[in-house]
């Protein structure tokens, strides 16, 4: 076996490890909750040693933002949000109506999937409030990436006249917002194409 092989195979396997220890977590902190959950059990669960969760993400706060991360990528390829496909194509459509009919899908993808750790990022950061500074306070980067559609939104012909980038993206942020999703999806019982379909018309 030629040692690039044997290189491709250990990245592989160290992949899928990672695969299933943030999945294991997942399950955990949704059933049992992230303050009750500890790496032991998440370890167990995982089918690996709790060192190599140790190895791998250095503490269960680190795993908590990884497994966030994973959620609204949906994956763990290093590609930022703006630099996905279901963005680009968005963006680049030739009209504002056809922007949203791509950008809705699109977001409420991302609200889908991450929807079901809502509570547990909410719990584990009422519970350890040093979880919130696991991410960048300077900046909404959910308000980045509706304000950069916004801005090509409203140079696209249908667009409202008068519409600005910043009301565009305000907009957007209240519409394509986790809180409304989850109003509507989890406590209101809508089906999540029944959302799409209402965010977009509106």
């Amino acid at each position: 076996m030629t040692p690039v092989k044997r290189i491709n195979k250990r990245t592989e396997k160290a992949q899928e490890t990672r695969r299933r220890i943030i999945q294991a977590a997942t399950e955990l902190f949704v059933e049992d909750g992230y303050g009750a959950t500890n790496l032991q059990d998440v370890a167990d669960k995982a089918g690996v040693a709790v060192q190599t969760i140790y190895f791998v993400f250095g503490n269960k706060r680190a795993l908590l933002k990884e497994l966030v991360d994973v959620t609204i990528a949906g994956d763990s390829e290093p590609v930022a949000t703006m630099d996905r496909p279901w963005f680009t194509e968005a963006v680049a459509a030739d009209t504002a109506e056809e922007l949203l009919s791509r950008f809705v899908p699109g977001s409420s993808a991302v609200l889908e999937r991450i929807s079901p750790i809502m509570r547990v990022l909410e719990a584990a950061v009422a519970n350890d409030p040093e979880v919130s500074t696991l991410w960048p306070q300077d900046e909404d980067m959910r308000y980045v990436v509706q304000r950069a559609a916004a801005a090509a939104l409203v140079t696209k012909p249908g667009a409202r006249q008068g519409l600005t980038t910043q009301e565009a993206a305000d907009i957007l942020y209240a519409i394509l917002s986790p809180e409304l999703y989850l109003l509507l999806v989890r406590n209101r019982s809508w089906s999540h194409d029944s959302w799409v379909r209402w965010a977009t018309g509106t």
